[in-house]
């Protein structure tokens, strides 16, 4: 177990533990590294996976996977897992030490709805058929991001999830849960409402995430239902009913253009600017 640092007291103008008792990361309340010095002991070893398709792998891949290797878990094995229509489109980037990188190939759907909800399909396979024998912790990220500071192993933990930027400070009866009482996803209310940019955790139990959030997205296909943000309102449903063991603060996945960035010390990760009317397909 990792000891906080002495400061962490300092930071009595954020939340720094959920009601269940788990750690909300913020900068100031741990010491990095201690925390690498432990996994580095323990062996401990990270897949990522991020899926860029279609236009998302020209616009947003390299910067992504360039500043990944200049902050995500320096230190520790890392394998990328990209998942991709387009493999001979990936450009090559040079890998730092236990540094590696596979690429998949997946089908283009026509909505870019579809290609968001049926990635916890995709993931879930590929931790059954090679992640979980290769490796302790898995992250899942979406590819229009860019890191800017240390994201490093005090993020490890048995199931991981991230506070949305967006919502933070925003009263509860605003937090954008799903409504439709159709749907397997509905929430009146919640502890947090997380954003499905970053997932992760123990191989083990982001199967068991990913698993019950697509069998709830057929459910709700077969029941002609479509939740309001996707496979992110089925994940905060799952959050809701499966509390996460650590939570990461909007530092870990911060958007310039939210506002109020008062309690944002390190910004580690930042969204990048989105084209959402070039970038994604519909029908």
């Amino acid at each position: 177990m990792v000891r906080r640092c002495a400061a962490y007291r300092a930071r009595q103008q954020v939340k720094t533990i959920t009601s269940w008792n788990g750690p909300i990361m913020w900068n100031g309340i741990f010491d990095g590294k201690a925390y690498d010095e432990l996994h580095i002991q323990l062996r401990s070893s990270v897949a990522l996976t991020v899926f860029a398709v279609g236009r998302y792998l020209d616009a947003y891949y390299k910067d992504f996977l360039t500043s990944a290797e200049q902050h995500f878990m320096l230190g520790l094995p890392v394998t990328y897992y990209v998942f991709t229509d387009s493999p001979e489109k990936v450009p090559q980037i040079k890998l730092g030490p236990q540094r590696s990188l596979k690429v998949i190939k997946v089908k283009m759907y026509t909505r870019w709805q579809d290609i968001s909800m049926m990635r916890m399909s995709m993931i879930s396979d590929l931790i059954e058929s090679e992640i979980a024998s290769n490796f302790r912790y898995i992250f899942c990220f979406d590819v229009d991001q860019v890191f800017e500071a240390r994201f490093g192993s005090e993020a490890l933990g048995d199931s991981v999830a991230l506070i949305h930027a967006g919502f933070y400070k925003a009263p509860k009866e605003e937090w954008s849960y799903d409504r439709n009482k159709k749907s397997t996803a509905f929430m009146e209310t919640g502890d947090f409402y997380y954003h499905a940019a970053i997932f992760g955790g123990l191989c083990a139990n982001v199967k068991n995430l990913t698993d019950a959030c697509y069998l709830s997205i057929m459910e709700d296909k077969i029941n002609d239902v479509e939740a309001v943000w996707h496979d992110e309102s089925h994940l905060n449903k799952y959050f809701w009913l499966n509390k996460p063991s650590k939570l990461l603060p909007p530092e870990y996945c911060w958007n310039y253009g939210m506002g109020d960035k008062s309690n944002i010390k390190i910004v580690r990760l930042r969204w990048a600017p989105k084209h959402y009317d070039t970038l994604r397909t519909n029908v």
